[in-house]
């Protein structure tokens, strides 16, 4: 594998969990981050609710972002339509634009098998 950062990113709209090299370009994969996400209160106001629920999530994408500063190539994984929204966020964000990225679905699995998962990608 080149010495390039890659990151993998499973995650659904509850939390996430960031892999990556131990030392950014260098080491083995681990998993380098858990975040979670929050859920959106119930509201009578559909747009008030629909408006918190973007905001959240936002917020929760930038988090995970954090993680993977300077990424040159990030496979997103995980359940639902999560990761496709999150990788849109990447293309959007001018820090990402040019990280090349990757998605697939996959089930929640232990971290061994996501690190695993991961180094395959």
């Amino acid at each position: 594998m080149t010495s390039e950062k890659k990151f993998g990113v499973w995650l659904d709209s509850q939390h996430a969990k960031i892999v990556g090299r131990e030392n950014v370009d260098s080491g083995d994969f681990i998993v380098l981050a858990t975040v979670k996400g929050v859920r959106v209160p119930a509201n009578s106001n559909e747009n008030a609710s629909n408006n918190h629920a973007r905001t959240l999530q936002t917020k929760f994408f930038k988090e995970i972002s954090s993680h993977i500063t300077n990424a040159e190539a990030v496979h997103v994984t995980g359940t639902g339509k999560e990761q496709e929204q999150f990788v849109r966020y990447l293309a959007e964000t001018p820090q990402f634009r040019n990280t090349k990225t990757e998605q697939s679905t996959s089930k929640e699995m232990s971290d061994e098998k996501l690190v695993e998962f991961f180094q395959k990608k």
